[in-house]
């Protein structure tokens, strides 16, 4: 019921009323102590004027020093020692008071005495007893925050109304001055310590190598269980690699995405992939009318067209057959297409060669053809770092599609490539695989100590995509900033560490074909750089499209390894396969 649900003011007004008897019964006995349970009459009188001085001094200086907003359960030691603090002013004032007041009324100076040991132990009793009531039937995890803000403030709101089973114990920041957050006291991040916490919940932005250091102090001190406040959702969750790792571009620009995709119907490929459902999510986050999903992978398709609220038709097919796709934009008439079907997997696509060249370069073409032909306003294509001077099937047929982007005569279509690194967490990637070998016991295998990837999150690289996608003017390739590269091999380490696990389980098991050391964005290449610090723009590449667009009908005609290599490379120049 409403009337029983604990709020602030009836914390209060528990607490006041409290106070009033046990002070009006500590001051009774206080009188029966000092005459021995037998009070002559004439000091009747007395004890009525100590009533009326001495409860509304006690609640005042009480009031004063927080004793009437501090929770029960948060009830501590510091909190004691300003009971005590507030006693002494309130007996030295009301010692003052009798005797300033001799001639007008006498109240025995042994009452003050007695009365200051009762009433302390009475009032400090009354609140400890309590929050021993309240911790018998919690099971809490104490926990302590790092970050003096709002966010902070909220966590610690949702503690005490039960929502969150986490009994906070102190606040650390940047701070100048010890202060109090929902009566939890602030101290400097100096004085970081463990005050006996098993969790820690981080507040506060912070940046990655900051964040990496603050993990170390804190496992230090004995914290190991290292909750973050999620920025993207109203949720506390588990510290992860992805935290330590990721790239935080603090350029996002909301109010543009919105603007390109509010009310606008959008088709998407790949849409049950790790960054096609992203980019639906979003979609249906910024207002978009109507997503049209197009993904050749029955389950995940059925996944996001069952995640989604918004109104939606599924397709269940392969971008490759030209003649299908074309009857969903002859029917869909979409206004926006996002292209992330591809094949990705670098040594599956070294293997399969045809697929690869069938799946990325002939889908894309057929996708592109028909956002053209049916006068789509705004064509994205998803590239990747693989594209740069590739030494791969998978690179090269994205390179492919994005020198067909660039060239194709788009008529009133803006056509635009975005090209970006890897995403943490999406099908495929090294981080799940790291984290299922944790899980198993088993070492974590590393293909080669110096190998390096650029990482993003997945949410914040498609909300870039779509920031790109709004500047597109025609046959951009955008560039992500990924920040700066990560050796696999540490990140392994940091995995292992995080997990509690040995850091050196790690095998290296030599490269796998196909597979480069170092990945390359060109952003030091780029011709300018647009108005958002993370979205560059790379130097075009012409190339007559009649030309390209025959190449591209002879390597569809290819089926053997050999040809389809040497196809590439007479389109991609700088294509070097590892594998010949």
């Amino acid at each position: 019921m409403q009337l029983f649900k604990p709020t602030g003011l009836k914390r209060t007004l528990f607490f006041l009323i409290g106070d009033i008897v046990l002070s009006i019964f500590s001051i009774i006995l206080a009188y029966l102590l000092r005459f021995k349970f037998e009070i002559p009459q004439s000091f009747y009188s007395s004890i009525f004027t100590t009533f009326s001085i001495l409860i509304p001094l006690k609640i005042v200086i009480l009031a004063f020093f927080r004793q009437y907003s501090i929770t029960w359960r948060f009830y501590s030691f510091v909190d004691a020692k300003n009971l005590f603090k507030a006693h002494l002013i309130i007996y030295f004032i009301f010692g003052s008071v009798g005797f300033l007041g001799f001639k007008y009324f006498y109240i025995p100076k042994s009452i003050a005495i007695i009365d200051f040991f009762f009433s302390f132990v009475m009032l400090g009793g009354f609140r400890f007893f309590k929050r021993l009531l309240i911790e018998n039937n919690y099971n809490e995890k104490k926990a302590i925050f790092i970050g003096a803000n709002t966010k902070t403030q909220n966590i610690i709101k949702r503690c005490l109304n039960g929502e969150l089973n986490y009994y906070p114990l102190a606040i650390y920041d940047d701070v100048d001055s010890e202060t109090y957050i929902s009566n939890i006291k602030v101290y400097n991040i100096d004085k970081l310590d463990n005050l006996d916490a098993t969790t820690a919940i981080i507040t506060k932005h912070v940046s990655q190598k900051e964040l990496d250091v603050l993990v170390d102090r804190l496992n230090e001190i004995g914290v190991v269980d290292i909750k973050i406040a999620n920025d993207f959702e109203n949720t506390i969750k588990n510290i992860s690699i992805e935290d330590l790792l990721a790239r935080k571009p603090k350029d996002l620009d909301k109010k543009a995405i919105e603007d390109f995709v509010k009310n606008k119907k959008i088709l998407i490929t790949g849409a049950g992939g790790s960054i096609g459902s992203e980019i639906c999510r979003l979609c249906e986050k910024y207002g978009a009318k109507e997503l049209v999903l197009v993904d050749n992978g029955e389950f995940n398709l059925y996944s996001i067209n069952e995640e989604l609220n918004i109104k939606r038709k599924p397709y269940l097919m392969d971008v490759a057959k030209y003649d299908e796709i074309k009857k969903i934009f002859e029917k869909e008439k979409p206004e926006i297409v996002i292209h992330a079907a591809a094949y990705k997997h670098v040594p599956l696509c070294e293997e399969n060669h045809k697929s690869a060249v069938v799946n990325n370069i002939i889908g894309t073409k057929n996708v592109i053809d028909l956002a053209v032909e049916n006068g789509v306003k705004n064509f994205i294509l998803i590239s990747t770092d693989k594209a740069v001077r590739p030494t791969n099937v998978m690179g090269a047929t994205k390179r492919v599609c994005e020198l067909y982007a660039q060239n194709i005569k788009s008529k009133n279509t803006k056509i635009a490539a975005v090209r970006f690194g890897n995403v943490l967490g999406s099908s495929g990637s090294v981080v799940p695989k790291f984290k299922k070998l944790i899980e198993e016991g088993k070492p974590l295998t590393v293909t080669h100590p110096e190998i390096t990837r650029y990482f993003m999150l997945i949410p914040e690289a498609c909300q870039l995509v779509l920031q790109a996608g709004s500047l597109a003017q025609n046959g951009e390739i955008f560039i992500l900033d990924m920040g700066e590269p990560v050796k696999i091999a540490d990140l392994a380490r940091k995995m292992l560490k995080l997990y509690g696990k040995d850091e050196n389980n790690i095998i290296y098991t030599g490269l796998r074909p196909g597979e480069k050391l170092y990945e390359e964005l060109l952003i030091n290449e780029a011709e300018k750089q647009t108005k958002y610090e993370s979205i560059f723009v790379a130097a075009p590449t012409q190339m007559d499209i009649n030309t390209l667009q025959k190449e591209i009908e002879e390597l569809s005609k290819l089926s053997k390894k050999e040809s389809i290599i040497k196809k590439l490379k007479e389109i991609v120049k700088e294509y070097k396969p590892s594998s010949l």
